[in-house]
Parts: structure tokens; C-alpha cells; sequence
């Protein structure tokens, strides 16, 4: 008995059956979408990061701009303050002065006039008291009788006139 194992052998020739193809085809179809998925990935990537960076230049910008906008604002507010503030000082100040000038109180304009008046005064008596010591050496001695007569009640010193208060 010998039988002879006669298969029929498989060449490249014989014709698959549609099942094996349409697997084959499947697998095909399979390796063309991640060749063309992961171009189209990594250009969509590329995209995102062009439209990120866009997106934050356009952001820091506008970010620029109303910084600059708020800084200006400050400073304008801040100048508008500055000028309501001076203002009201000065309103302050006047009113003050006004109130000192009715309590009959010396202006600072008057106290320089008194203070000049005081340092010529002061001149004066400096060379008075030079001028009077050699004075004393050159006149002649006195009697002591002379002196003693001298020695009169004293009189009231006038008093100072005062400044009428401004009104």
C-alpha cells in the first residue's frame, strides 16, 4: 500500500480565495492610514504649536496695550489729584492767613520788616558802646557832688504805642 500524498501545490499562480484577499486589502488600507496619519498628525501638531505661538504673541500684545493704557490712566489720574490737592492747600493756606490777619497776628512779611529793624538797631548800639568807652577816657573826672545830685526820682518810661489790628 503505498499511497502517494499527492496534495496539489500552492503556486504564486493559483488564485486566493476573496476572503484572504479582502484581508489583505484590509491590511493594506490599514498600512496607508498610519503612513498618512502620522503625516497628517505631526502637520496637525506643527499647526497647533504655529497657531499657539500666534495666539500668545496676540495675547501679550493686547496684554502691552492695556498695561500702557493703565499706566496712562494712573498718571493722569494721579497729575488731576496732585492738582486738586495743591489746590485745596492753598485755599486752606489763605483761609489761615485770613483768620491770623483778623486776630491782628504779624504776617511773615511783617516779621522780616522787624527783624531787619532789630539787626540796624543792634548795629547802632554795637557802635554806641564802642564810640562810649573812649569817650569816658578822654572826658574829665567827676565830683562826687555831681553824682549824687544826679540821683533824682526816675521817671515813668513811655509805654510802646501798639499797632492798631488790621481789619
Amino acid at each position: 500500500m503505498a499511497k502517494s500524498p499527492h496534495k496539489p501545490s500552492e503556486t504564486a499562480d493559483t488564485p486566493q480565495t476573496p476572503s484572504n484577499e479582502v484581508w489583505l486589502a484590509g491590511l493594506g488600507a490599514l498600512a496607508q492610514v498610519q503612513a498618512q496619519g502620522s503625516k497628517a498628525f505631526e502637520k496637525l501638531v506643527g499647526e497647533g504649536l504655529a497657531f499657539q505661538r500666534k495666539s500668545q504673541e496676540q495675547a501679550q500684545q493686547r496684554l502691552q496695550e492695556a498695561t500702557a493704557r493703565l499706566t496712562d490712566l494712573a498718571q493722569d489720574f494721579g497729575q488731576q489729584a496732585s492738582v486738586r490737592v495743591d489746590k485745596l492747600e492753598h485755599l486752606f493756606e489763605e483761609r489761615v492767613a485770613k483768620a491770623l490777619h483778623r486776630l491782628g497776628m504779624p504776617t511773615l512779611q511783617d516779621l522780616q520788616v522787624l527783624q531787619a529793624r532789630i539787626h540796624a538797631l543792634e548795629e547802632q548800639l554795637s557802635q554806641t558802646r564802642a564810640a562810649q568807652p573812649a569817650a569816658a577816657k578822654t572826658a574829665p573826672a567827676k565830683t562826687a557832688a555831681s553824682k549824687t545830685a544826679r540821683k533824682a526820682p526816675a521817671k515813668k518810661a513811655a509805654s510802646p504805642v501798639r499797632k492798631k489790628a488790621r481789619g
